[in-house]
């Protein structure tokens, strides 16, 4: 399993306080994990002020989406090799200084730039996070605790976008959703300096430059031939090509591990059943869950009428429900395994879809929002914590950071993927209509489909996850 930070080298310090680490670790995992999702609400005020065309306006999302997931694994083997307090660092900083220059811009191109650097700062924090907290925490309940208050700050980002992306919007400018990260990153900066200690694997081994430059290429080509099925279909050249190209660069880059002496993704990692497994469900829960937040704040914008800061605030007990399921998480894990706790959040979260999905175009909010949304969010914060404590537990300590980086890649590239065949599948059956009703039938059809989704999840966690996680 994951050890201690005692098991890996360590630069000799003072201890410092395993709260502050924690909260170093989550400050920086929330800001990540923020940004995904907080710069929706200011794309339109985005357009008017820096004449982006539609295309572009897409891209303000892309830009970032790609360079995260397309960097992430480099991002944690780097960790690994040079030092995770290091990495946080790094990627802490440019993300801050990225986040300053898109909330400077001027031009729609200095914004894109911006964006993708900020995609690339948070590729190299985001894995870092996990890791230092793992690191930090020793094994048993301690850890689950922890791991859970990184799984709900992480989750909580995600959920507060549209909130905190209004209040900024409409009381500042779009400038802000940007700028906001300048002054927070800096705290950050500041207390990570002081606090989080440096800890890297114990050999010399060397960056693989191939498989680096292999899989950033693979995952940053899958990532951009997923966004343009949104607005060019999954059978155009322009869909199809790089996602072939993609899969081939992936298939390359799996080639090349299998032959080298050091490589970037040690392959052997695959056949520990812990992380292969555990991965392999969060890229199907990813695929599913991500999408709720998308599509509730479309219905309820396009179809009940909410402002954006309406529709923000109509969700924030959603976003308290997928914190206090995670924090939920660890107590039941002690008592049923972290297994059964997965598979339980899984089919809680596919209650709430199944819920979701009779929502009507004129449902009132109780039934057709804030029931089924705290369901849906109270299985995500229950799934994620066990799944993310079974997918870390299987690793040595020198392959902590790309563990941590694969984890976070699953539930990016599933996330991606799945909004992607939710949105082609919600505009089937739209077929182009815009009308409330029409729109909602879209919207249900894509609650049906995440629910049968989680169900057939459930089933394979069941049968493939560990009952518990086997020591290394």
């Amino acid at each position: 399993m994951l050890r201690t930070a005692a098991d890996t080298r360590t630069v000799p310090s003072s201890a410092p306080p395993l709260w502050a680490v924690v909260a170093l670790a989550c400050a920086g995992q929330f800001l990540v994990v923020l940004d995904v999702s907080v710069v929706n609400v200011a794309l339109p005020s985005m357009r008017a002020d820096l004449g982006l065309s539609a295309p572009g306006l897409q891209w303000v999302i892309n830009a970032y989406a790609i360079a995260f997931a397309g960097f992430m694994l480099l991002g944690g083997r780097a960790g690994d090799l040079y030092g995770r307090k290091r990495m946080f660092l790094v990627g802490l900083a440019l993300f801050t200084l990225a986040s300053l220059a898109g909330g400077l811009a001027h031009e729609d191109w200095q914004l894109l730039a911006a964006r993708a650097v900020q995609g690339l700062g948070a590729a190299v924090l985001a894995p870092s996070t996990l890791t230092i907290v793992t690191s930090a925490v020793p094994e048993g309940a301690a850890r689950a605790r922890a791991i859970a208050t990184w799984t709900a700050v992480g989750a909580g980002g995600g959920a507060a976008g549209g909130l905190v992306g209004g209040l900024l919007v409409d009381g500042l400018s779009w400038r802000w959703v940007l700028l906001i990260n300048v002054p927070v990153g800096a705290v950050v900066l500041a207390g990570a300096g002081r606090w989080l200690a440096e800890s890297r694997t114990g050999d010399r081994r060397r960056l693989d430059l191939p498989g680096a430059l292999l899989v950033t290429a693979g995952l940053a080509t899958l990532a951009y031939g997923i966004v343009q099925t949104e607005a060019r279909g999954w059978t155009s050249a322009a869909t199809l090509v790089p996602l072939c190209a993609g899969l081939a660069l992936t298939g390359l880059f799996l080639a090349v591990e299998a032959r080298t002496r050091e490589p970037l993704m040690p392959l052997k990692l695959f056949r520990v059943r812990a992380v292969s497994s555990a991965n392999a469900a969060l890229f199907l829960c990813g695929s599913a869950m991500f999408c709720m937040w998308f599509f509730m704040t479309l219905y309820l914008q396009n179809v009940l009428g909410y402002s954006p800061l309406d529709a923000g605030l109509a969700l924030v007990p959603s976003s308290l429900a997928v914190v206090l399921g995670s924090k939920l998480a660890p107590r039941l894990m002690r008592v049923t395994g972290a297994r059964n706790v997965a598979v339980l959040g899984v089919l809680v979260a596919a209650a709430g879809f199944g819920w979701q999905s009779g929502m009507t175009a004129d449902g009132p909010y109780l039934t057709a929002v804030l029931f089924p949304g705290i369901l849906m969010m109270a299985g995500a914060g229950l799934s994620a914590t066990p799944l993310a404590a079974l997918a870390t537990s299987g690793a040595a300590p020198g392959d902590a950071g790309l563990v941590s980086g694969l984890v976070n890649t699953s539930r990016t590239m599933g996330g991606s993927l799945g909004l992607a065949v939710m949105s082609t599948i919600a505009a089937a059956r739209t077929a182009g209509d815009g009308s409330a009703q029409a729109l909602t039938a879209g919207y249900a059809l894509v609650f049906r489909t995440g629910a049968a989704v989680l169900l057939a999840g459930a089933v394979v966690m069941l049968l493939w996850l560990p009952r518990r996680p086997s020591p290394n």
